[in-house]
């Protein structure tokens, strides 16, 4: 019995004191079951903040090796490769809105639309483009007498040269001439005829249509390391000059279609039936940017840029889903109070190096502040299928002068670079160290290259803003139309975006403590650097080369990183706060490239 059960029996009270003490009753139950409520709400939303654990250095890489999929990298490299993109083109902008689209799923808003409040922001820019955008329809070739098509564009997307116009709608019908010397085209009668070449269609364009009158011009160059005879199909994309007075065509050949259209021209007289449908039209250039802005430093930013145009999946349809999917994840972190970044996150997307370029050159305020930028190209290869590797293309570095030992040259090539042209910087080593470790953990291969160029690198490094290339080479499919979806793998996706972000987020953040740790990382860099310098020079030495070029490697090596040493003062506001441990790494470089060097005049 209840304390108030009681005190009715024992009070004999009235029925409407009674009704009255009821109500009280109830009233007190409903009080009760309140503050249960309350107090289950409260111990519920303390559990859930319990459950969101805070970014740190020691649990970074579990946390985004978890988190990171790799889901809407390969589901929008998906979307993306459908389409041979050229910037201005209806495949080039129906990207630019996927993103667009992606980005305010997961919370970012149009900078037109934000308050000062409003972290992570975006805006499409457009510009008139001076040159009408271009897209491929469709096309067809035959040799007549033949029943089957030597070429077809539902097969071979790329069989279209870049800025070719459509033939007539009933085709074009004509004999085709092969030429051997490109130099002798002027020789040569080719007017109304189709010119066969092994080349680029480009080079022969002015000799053989603007000069020779030719009805069209059909080549192949596939360099060999597409293995051709291997990949009998692939076609790798071609352009010629816009020319909107003779408003002429380019047909690129597979390895088969070439062995056929010879083994023809063999026999004699051979006449092709072509018929071309592209279409050509002014447009606007698009640009995105996204921003995540820093809490403390919003002005100091690390851009990682991605291009949009290629008609590929590996390039670069890998590299703009990454760059979102690196945008959504990081997003996602910071909506749910996990991390904060000090400094200014930056994704672009747009065309290759131009977009890249206006980004640093446009706004000498904002490209002051640039202090780290990344080129995400060609970054999802299943490489077991392409034959590629995933590299960190470094800064200019010593070894695009001097390549040897374990630094080679990629099949793309770059070309000797003068000292002068060096770019000292602890980027290098920082970013091969995470994805060295990221290699380890995931059984994944990472490997580096000297300096080439090429990519959107290119313009942050003209700026002298450290910066590097993430990509993979060599691949065997690389710019041919069997680069497609199926060559790509959510796994590499996932291994480089992960580590890009590890990366990122540590520079973003970076204080005192990280300075100090990746001066000392670029400090055992150093070390095992010269010790292998030393190991090359030797084997040098007894080959018959001159101990002056040793000495001057080796001189050229520690300088390099002595001055690399200098830059990591500038991870944090307080530069003399680290100036001692540089000094101390510089003296230690000093003297073992001094002992190296006294070693390397004994053995001569």
């Amino acid at each position: 019995m209840s304390f108030t059960d009681n005190f009715i029996k024992k009070q004999k009270l009235t029925l409407s004191a009674k009704r009255a003490i009821f109500s009280i009753s109830k009233y007190e139950v409903m009080f009760k079951k309140l503050i249960l409520f309350l107090l289950i709400s409260i111990l519920f939303i303390n559990c859930k903040n319990a459950s969101i654990t805070v970014l740190s250095s020691s649990n970074v890489a579990d946390i985004i090796n978890n988190e990171f999929t790799g889901d809407l990298a390969f589901n929008t490299a998906s979307f993306v490769e459908k389409y041979w993109r050229v910037v201005g083109n209806t495949g080039f902008n129906k990207s630019i809105y996927k993103i667009a689209e992606e980005l305010e799923k997961s919370g970012f808003v149009l900078e037109e639309n934000a308050t000062e409040n409003d972290i992570l922001t975006y805006r499409i820019e457009n510009r008139p483009l001076k040159n009408p955008t271009w897209e491929s329809v469709n096309a067809i070739v035959k040799i007549e007498g033949k029943n089957d098509t030597l070429l077809q564009h539902a097969t071979n997307r790329n069989m279209i040269a870049l800025n070719s116009y459509s033939t007539p709608k009933d085709g074009v019908s004509a004999e085709v001439i092969y030429v051997r010397d490109f130099e002798k085209i002027a020789d040569l009668d080719v007017k109304g005829k189709i010119v066969f070449a092994e080349t680029s269609p480009y080079g022969i364009y002015k000799s053989a249509i603007i000069e020779g009158k030719a009805a069209g011009i059909i080549t192949y160059n596939n360099p060999s390391y597409l293995q051709p005879e291997k990949n009998t199909t692939s076609i790798q994309f071609r352009s010629i000059p816009i020319d909107t007075v003779n408003k002429s065509w380019a047909i690129a050949m597979s390895f088969a279609a070439k062995e056929r259209l010879k083994a023809s021209l063999e026999k004699g007289k051979t006449t092709l039936k072509v018929r071309v449908k592209t279409n050509i039209y002014s447009s606007e250039e698009l640009t995105i940017v996204a921003d995540i802005k820093g809490s403390e430093m919003p002005g100091e930013r690390l851009v990682f840029s991605a291009h949009i145009q290629e008609p590929g999946a590996n390039d670069n349809a890998t590299g703009v889903g990454l760059a979102l999917e690196m945008a959504s994840l990081t997003a996602k972190f910071i909506k749910q109070q996990q991390y904060e970044p000090k400094r200014t996150l930056t994704f672009l997307w747009g065309d290759e190096i131009i977009s890249t370029q206006r980004y640093v050159q446009e706004d000498s305020i904002r490209a002051k502040y640039i202090k780290w930028g990344i080129s995400l190209d060609m970054v999802g290869e299943d490489t077991e299928k392409t034959g590629g590797t995933f590299l960190i293309e470094k800064m200019p570095d010593p070894s695009a002068i001097w390549t040897r030992g374990n630094d080679k040259h990629t099949e793309w090539g770059g070309s000797k670079m003068k000292l002068e042209q060096m770019k000292p910087h602890y980027l290098n080593d920082f970013l091969i160290d995470k994805f060295k470790q990221q290699g380890k953990r995931a059984n994944w291969i990472v490997g580096t290259n000297p300096f080439e160029g090429g990519s959107d690198h290119v313009p942050f490094l003209r700026q002298n803003i450290p910066s590097v290339l993430f990509w993979h080479f060599t691949d065997q499919f690389y710019h041919t139309d069997n680069d497609r979806i199926d060559k790509v793998s959510k796994t590499t996706l996932k291994n480089v975006g992960t580590t890009a972000l590890i990366a990122a987020y540590t520079l973003l953040n970076a204080d005192k403590k990280v300075a100090k740790s990746i001066l000392l990382n670029l400090e055992t860099a150093a070390v095992s650097r010269l010790n292998e310098e030393f190991k090359q020079s030797k084997i040098a030495i007894n080959n018959g080369d001159s101990l002056s070029t040793q000495i001057e490697i080796i001189t050229a090596w520690k300088d390099w990183y002595q001055k690399s040493f200098t830059t990591t003062s500038g991870l944090f506001s307080d530069e003399k706060v680290i100036n001692n441990d540089i000094e101390k790494s510089q003296k230690l470089i000093d003297s073992i490239s001094s002992v190296i060097i006294k070693e390397l005049q004994k053995k001569n």
